[in-house]
């Protein structure tokens, strides 16, 4: 297993982007499901919930998984954060996905969309070329729907992502059903140490996604392509050699060492096969301190709050 959590003993993998191909989609969910993977992770944006669905299906049919050992999440889109489209946007997704019920449903970003009545404009731009960010927002009544689609059994936990602290803070204050999980980039350079201490008082765990820098991320998020790359870290590579584990692998048993459930992105079948053989070694402590001790700072994700430099509710 790749990771343990307040869920129960899951794998972990992230499926992102509409960058990736329906096949390539299927192609890595299979793999995941036969290398021992059952947390898969995607979202109503990523636009790949159908191809899930129907590799889901496929080995549920042939009796290869059951539903009750698979972990499914899937996000809530900013287009449809008005509280009385909730309930429309989980229905979508259950559909795409072939299944009665989610695992766990998150909030995939904090800042609303304008929804213009198309379900397929994800992203709705303004006339200069921005996202257009709905002028009223309502982040609490946002929860007290999500709380709904808990009592309707369409999930089974429901949790948020890229949420400040002081955004979760204010949700448990109010919550019936306080989030799960905040699922953040974490990672050696982005360690997200006060959100994990944090959320930790909370009862509430972190979900690192990019936690090893998320080299396949979209063009537009890697700005002028002068960031440093995680897997080239000296440190990381120096102990991938002490070890002979990959530097993505390290890099995994650090968060996983940590206590925080970790989803790494890929499409390459070696890659998803390669990410789950991290139970089979341990990192020392003063191997842990070291890491714990790297100075330098990068958020890779960092022009995702950029595109709403003045709206209340930019996390970062």
């Amino acid at each position: 297993m790749l990771s343990q959590n307040p869920f129960g003993s899951v794998n972990v993998l992230c499926l992102l982007y509409t960058t990736d191909t329906k096949e390539e989609v299927r192609t890595a969910v299979r793999t995941a499901l036969e290398a021992g993977y059952r947390h898969i992770d995607t979202a109503y944006n990523y636009k790949n919930e159908d191809a899930i669905g129907e590799v889901l299906q496929e080995f549920l049919k042939s009796g290869k998984v059951k539903r009750e050992e698979l972990f499914i999440v899937t996000k809530l889109p900013m287009i449809h954060m008005e509280p009385k489209l909730v309930k429309h946007s989980i229905d979508i997704s259950l559909k795409n996905l072939q299944l009665d019920y989610l695992d766990l449903y998150l909030i995939h970003f904090p800042v609303p969309f304008e929804y213009d009545g198309n379900d397929e404009n994800t992203f709705p731009e303004t006339e200069s070329g921005g996202w257009k960010a709905a002028e009223k927002f309502d982040l609490l009544g946002t929860w007290k729907a999500m709380e709904e689609l808990m009592d309707l059994k369409l999930t089974r936990s429901i949790g948020v992502s890229n949420f400040s602290i002081s955004q979760v803070e204010r949700i448990c204050k109010v919550a019936k059903y306080k989030p799960v999980t905040n699922q953040v980039e974490c990672h050696i350079y982005w360690p997200q140490k006060d959100m994990f201490e944090a959320l930790e008082k909370l009862g509430v765990t972190i979900t690192a996604y990019a936690p090893i820098g998320s080299p396949g991320r979209p063009q537009f998020l890697k700005g002028n392509g002068d960031q440093i790359a995680l897997l080239e870290d000296p440190v990381i590579q120096r102990l991938s050699q002490k070890y002979g584990k990959t530097p993505a692998q390290i890099l995994l048993r650090n968060l996983l060492q940590r206590g925080i459930i970790v989803i790494p992105k890929s499409v390459t079948p070696e890659r998803i096969r390669s990410n789950i053989q991290v139970f089979d070694f341990s990192l020392t402590k003063p191997e842990m301190d070291e890491i714990d001790g790297i100075k330098f700072s990068q958020q890779y994700f960092y022009k995702m709050g950029a595109m709403f430099p003045t709206h209340p509710e930019r996390p970062w």
